[in-house]
């Protein structure tokens, strides 16, 4: 744990004397404010006073640091000029207190027993507050209220305004200043020890690097930053960190680190469990103020299952002073899994006080949901923000086990596809508990308490049915009502469906629906024979509901997306969006669809099985199930090309995409647009993916050209990719060289984002040819684009300047000045490396010109970025400085995080240029944490390149596992950087 950070006894009130008490007849002191962490100043209002002269700050500063009581003039001369004043050292003190008398309102400063003193308010010196807000935060800690803690820790921080004192001369403030500041360094080593226990490590890295090179002998930042590393998977780096500190204290100062450096090496070697954890010095165990309560309501007319609620309950109530404990209920489809689970979750979540975890895993659909995004929702249902994510499933749940290390977390894992897909999101600590359902029993769930739910007892379906039914109805007809949930097989959500159509339906008896029961005799036989079951209990259902709700019932499960919008709802229905509202709220109040969030609508994924099956035997004519889905596909095409003219206007790609029958939705701003392709992205992709069949094909892979900016976001760029290729190989199986061009160009695109350039190039070439071969203008021009970033990368400067010089010709040829824009600021790149830096910035110019002339401003973000490294090539860092820092900016606010992360390396490369190292190694921290275009191939430049900032600032050790990491990549990738990372890595072995 960190010191706690104490405010220096000079600072501390007189007792009895304190300005406060002492204000309260002077109602102007209570308008006046001042500050002494960074420039001495003085407010009256909103009104900055003047100060005057050093000396006469010098003065105020001095009364303001002694809270009200009063300073003789001798002390004032002592404080002012120490022990050789000047003859007329007394005069000057008197004028001084004069000229601050007539500036400061009335009562201000006062003259007392041949001194002086200032009235201040409570609240009114900066310093004073940055006191109460620590001790706030203090209280705050020691109640467990972390988060809160550290919000005040860094509003104290945030007083701070430069070097305090500034500017002010005289002993008495070089004294303070020296007291402040190294105040100011406990409060940072503070919050940064909560951030640790927070779980925010990749976070601090960045911080904690900066602060190391600039305090090279504070041994608790070291301490601080081993920690952070260890905690993100960079164990190499941590140990790095202790043999720099060893080194630098040896020569420095010729001792050795302090034990607890020593002992947190040591439990790194040993990889102690515990260190992957928060800290658990602390008595109590930290919460965030966020409390996830994130369970589906429970049914009111929840009935039975007595036995399996006591025995969960008992379970879940024991789970404090125990590891983990974990249920795991399985059955058929429609048996009540899920409803029993949440019940019981509802019983027991007073034995979970931080929060109750839900996710439907979609383990019965074809695209279960990944563990990863899942681990992704809940670290930020538990109040991580999203730049603390890590990428990795490992990295993520790891965090996740330290975020819910200390609190006491229920996890219900609803529809799992099995045990692997589970484990991943399991607690693991003590005092949480996991509830999973699943169509399979979890056998290879180690630890779990395994349940196997069937059907219910004839009484229980019975109490069920009266239940929702009615008791009234019930027991008139009690034999009807038993020939009916007999008929259901004694499925809960059979059941349930049937009692449901009959309370709402007040004209039938239990007669009618037991007779129309009866009649289906195969739908009998289908309940009793295994996962027909749940199909059968549907068709109860969708035998009720009018030709046009069961119309979109069938077609609307034919869609692959997670959930459909109302707008695409309404495009395959080929309905207005009114209609289309009440058909599907009909089908919500029918329970065949669920309402996921206003104005989205989702199917159980066997309900779309269901759905799907109905269609094949109901639709007539069968064309009108493809026509349905090309109707989804042109909605979705005809509004992504809309969102891409506004995001690019000028840009030929949207004259170039198949024509649709579908005019797209419309969007009130930019913004909107943007969103909705963004929400959208895995119903586009899964549609492309659905789409690639001889007559669609084109369709969907021009989809994919309209949705582009899904690849770059880092949220879907996987799921891109594997639609891409899977247009590609549709392509080509169907001839369609026009498609599959395409397709090969945005896999190009893909392969170069991700750092994978010999992929890229193979990509690009094959669609060069194919481009030539259809006569194709877009996969003319952006085929050698693709094939000249991709050969720059792979060190092959001539060749990409003929592909980039072939690119400009054709945007130009086409008059796509957007895409001309983007092939200039490429070749720019090129002409540095081969050493034409003069003609590169004109390039780069020419592109900025164009996007600045139609009022691209994302595309613009990427031509600064382009100059800002052309800049920095030449020399002229300030310049580049200034570029990179606008293009981060843009690429910040339109959520381009790859962008960000590439951004803040080249950022990097400037500050290391112009000898600023600390804050290299900050940028390049902050690449490593936000993610870049480039892939694995841009991480190892990030690693290099931080490993020469460390190396500079004395960090040796941690600069060769940097090194080593960088290696182990471009030797996997045969990169051409290998051999400059070899030849760091050497000298540096060798010494």
């Amino acid at each position: 744990m960190v010191d706690v950070p104490r405010v220096p006894e000079q600072w501390r009130p007189a007792s009895g004397n304190t300005p406060g008490a002492r204000a309260e007849g002077h109602p102007e002191v209570r308008t006046s404010r001042f500050s002494v962490l960074g420039p001495v100043r003085a407010w009256h209002g909103t009104e900055q006073l003047p100060t005057g002269s050093p000396q006469q700050r010098a003065l105020l500063a001095a009364l303001l640091l002694r809270d009200g009581r009063t300073a003789t003039a001798s002390e004032l001369i002592d404080a002012l000029w120490g022990e050789e004043p000047p003859s007329q050292a007394l005069a000057a003190v008197r004028t001084y207190a004069s000229r601050l008398r007539k500036v400061l309102p009335p009562g201000v400063l006062v003259s007392e027993s041949g001194g002086y003193a200032l009235q201040v308010a409570d609240g009114a010196l900066d310093l004073a507050v940055a006191e109460d807000l620590w001790a706030a935060a203090e209280k705050a800690r020691g109640i467990g209220d972390l988060g809160e803690a550290r919000a005040l820790v860094n509003k104290s921080l945030g007083l701070w305004d430069g070097e305090p004192l500034a500017g002010v001369p005289g002993p008495y403030a070089d004294t303070q200043r020296t007291r402040l500041d190294e105040w100011r360094l406990q409060l940072i080593e503070s919050r940064l020890d909560m951030d640790l226990e927070a779980g925010c490590h990749a976070e601090a890295v960045s911080e904690l690097t900066a602060l190391t090179a600039a305090h090279p002998l504070r041994e608790r930042l070291r301490e601080l930053l081993m920690l952070a590393l260890y905690r993100s998977g960079r164990q190499a780096e941590a140990l790095a960190v202790y043999a720099d500190t060893r080194r630098l204290l040896a020569d420095e100062l010729g001792v050795d680190p302090r034990p607890g450096l020593k002992e947190l090496q040591q439990r790194i070697l040993q990889a102690d469990p515990a260190l992957a954890e928060p800290s658990a010095a602390d008595p109590e165990p930290a919460t965030t103020a966020v409390r996830p309560a994130q369970l589906p309501a429970t049914v009111p007319d929840f009935t039975g299952r007595a036995s399996f609620v006591g025995e969960l309950s008992d379970i879940l109530s024991s789970a404090e002073g125990r590891v983990m404990a974990v249920s795991a209920l399985a059955g058929i489809g429609g048996v009540g899994k899920t409803t029993l689970a949440v019940h019981v979750a509802h019983v027991a979540r007073a034995h979970f006080p931080d929060g109750q975890l839900y996710v439907d895993l979609q383990g019965a659909g074809a695209r279960a949901a990944e563990p990863e995004t899942v681990l992704g929702a809940f670290l930020r249902a538990l109040g991580t923000p999203d730049s603390a994510i890590p990428d990795s499933l490992a990295e993520r749940a790891a965090l996740y086990r330290s975020v819910l290390d200390g609190r006491r977390v229920l996890v219900l894992l609803d529809n799992a596809r099995d045990a692997a897909q589970v484990r991943p999101l399991l607690p693991g600590m003590e005092g949480c508990a996991a509830l999973v359902t699943s169509r399979v029993r979890m056998v290879d769930l180690a630890g779990a308490h395994l349940v196997d739910l069937d059907v219910m007892s004839p009484e229980e379906a019975l109490l069920l049915f009266t239940r929702i039914v009615g008791e009234e109805r019930v027991t008139s007809e009690r034999k009807a009502a038993l020939d009916v949930v007999a008929a259901c097989g004694f499925l809960p959500l059979a059941i349930r469906i049937a009692a449901s159509r009959l309370a709402a339906r007040r004209t039938w008896t239990v007669s009618t629906l037991a007779a129309k029961l009866a009649d289906e005799r195969r739908r009998l036989d289908e309940l009793q024979a295994g996962d027909l079951a749940v199909k059968a209990t549907f068709e109860l259902g969708y035998g009720q509901l009018e030709p046009s709700q069961a119309r979109a019932f069938r077609l609307l499960g034919l869609a692959d997306g997670p959930d459909l919008s109302l707008a695409a709802a309404a495009a395959i229905l080929d309905r207005p969006v009114e209609e289309t509202e009440d058909l599907l709220e009909a089908l919500v109040d029918t329970s065949l669809i669920e309402s996921a969030a206003p104005g989205r609508y989702r199917y159980h994924d066997l309900v779309r099985l269901y759905a799907r099956a109905c269609a094949d035997r109901d639709e007539q004519p069968p064309s009108e199930r493809d026509a349905a889905m090309s109707r989804l596909l042109d909605f979705y095409l005809a509004t992504a090309a809309r969102v891409y003219a506004i995001e690019r206007p000028g840009d030929r790609t949207v004259d170039h995409l198949e024509p649709t029958g579908h005019l797209g939705q419309d969007f009130s701003d930019d913004a909107k647009a943007l969103d909705w392709l963004h929400s959208e992205a895995a119903c586009i992709l899964a549609c492309v993916q659905q789409s690639l069949g001889p007559h669609t094909l084109r369709r969907a892979v021009d989809l994919l050209l309209a949705s582009k900016d899904l690849a770059e976001s880092g949220a879907s760029s996987l799921r891109y990719e594997l639609a891409a290729s899977a247009a590609r190989d549709a392509a080509s199986a169907l001839g369609d060289a026009h498609a599959e061009g395409r397709a090969r160009v945005t896999l190009a695109q893909v392969h170069n984002n991700a750092g994978r350039f010999e992929a890229a190039r193979l990509e690009a070439e094959h669609a060069t040819g194919l481009g030539e071969t259809t006569d194709d203008p877009w996969t003319g021009s952006n085929a050698p684009n693709e094939l000249g970033i991709a050969a720059n990368c792979l060190n092959r400067p001539a060749a990409s300047e003929r592909y980039l010089l072939r690119a400009i010709d054709a945007f130009r040829a086409d008059g796509n000045r957007p895409g001309e824009a983007s092939a200039l600021c490429n070749l720019s790149r090129v002409l540095v490396a081969l050493g034409r830096t003069s003609t590169a910035i004109d390039l780069v110019r020419q592109g900025i010109a164009i996007y600045d002339d139609l009022g691209l401003t994302f595309r613009l973000a990427n031509a600064r970025y382009a100059l800002g490294i052309v800049l920095s090539h030449a020399g002229r860092h300030p310049e580049a400085m200034d570029q990179l820092t606008e293009a981060l900016q843009v690429f910040v606010e339109n959520r381009q995080r790859l962008w960000e992360g590439t951004t803040h390396y080249r950022i990097a490369q400037v500050h290391l240029r112009s000898g600023r190292t600390t804050l290299a190694a900050q940028h390049a921290e902050q690449a490593l944490t936000t993610g870049f275009i480039g892939g694995d191939w841009m991480r190892a430049n990030v690693l290099t390149l931080l490993g020469k900032a460390l190396d500079s600032l004395g960090q040796l050790d941690r600069a060769r596992a940097c090194w080593r990491e960088a290696l182990a990549i471009h030797e996997r990738t045969g990169a051409p950087e290998t051999g400059e990372v070899r030849g760091l890595l050497h000298p540096v072995a060798a010494a």
